[in-house]
């Protein structure tokens, strides 16, 4: 995910969001190798997740930089926007017509394993679906949302620690079935989490 890591380091300083819409529209995005911008192909598609309650825990094992790191994760709740607070939020408020942003915490333990030497990576196969569809990441975001820790100032993340993490998406304004997803890795067998929106 080195892409996302750098694209937050450039964006987050001057405030500038890049939209990756998936299933909400799609766009030109020419960073094609950042898998969640692309629209899941219907050929591929994945096992139905494994469902916990909002605050339930689940446990994974996650590859960050040249370690595996044991985590304690559980989806604790999706702050809900309004259309007047995204059209602040996106470069192009055309591009967000009838979506709202939405942003998934996360709270994550380190468990076992070695202390980190970069930033984590364990944040980011958080996706939101809306009503049954994955929505569109909204890069650079999470880090400025109420209650969101940033991840670039984790580098150190030990064992016993625990920090909320957080990941931003656009979903269709008025939205009703809020899931949060989670995965160990790219790809892997998710875990979702059912969240009422707030």
């Amino acid at each position: 995910m080195l892409y996302r890591k750098t694209a937050l380091r450039v964006a987050a300083p001057v405030a500038v969001l890049a939209l990756a819409l998936t299933a909400c529209g799609g766009g030109d995005d020419k960073k094609s190798d950042d898998k969640k911008a692309d629209a899941p192909s219907s050929q591929n598609k994945p096992a139905e997740p494994s469902v916990l309650k909002a605050g339930e825990t689940t446990t994974g094992e996650v590859k960050e930089d040249k370690a595996t790191v044991t985590y304690d994760v559980a989806a604790e709740k999706i702050d809900v926007g309004t259309a007047a607070e995204t059209k602040k939020l996106v470069s192009d408020p055309k591009q967000a017509k009838g979506l709202v942003v939405a942003t998934a915490h996360m709270k994550i333990t380190h468990k076992a394993g070695a202390p980190l030497t970069d930033t984590p990576d364990v944040a980011e196969t958080t996706e939101i679906y809306a009503d049954g569809t994955r929505g569109g990441l909204l890069i650079g975001a999470a880090e400025d949302a109420p209650g969101c820790e940033d991840e670039l100032e984790l580098e150190g993340w030990k064992k016993g620690e625990t920090h909320v993490l957080c990941e931003t998406y656009l979903i269709p304004e008025g939205s009703k079935d809020l899931e949060v997803r989670w995965s160990a890795k790219e790809d892997g067998k998710q875990i979702a989490w059912k969240v009422a929106g707030k």
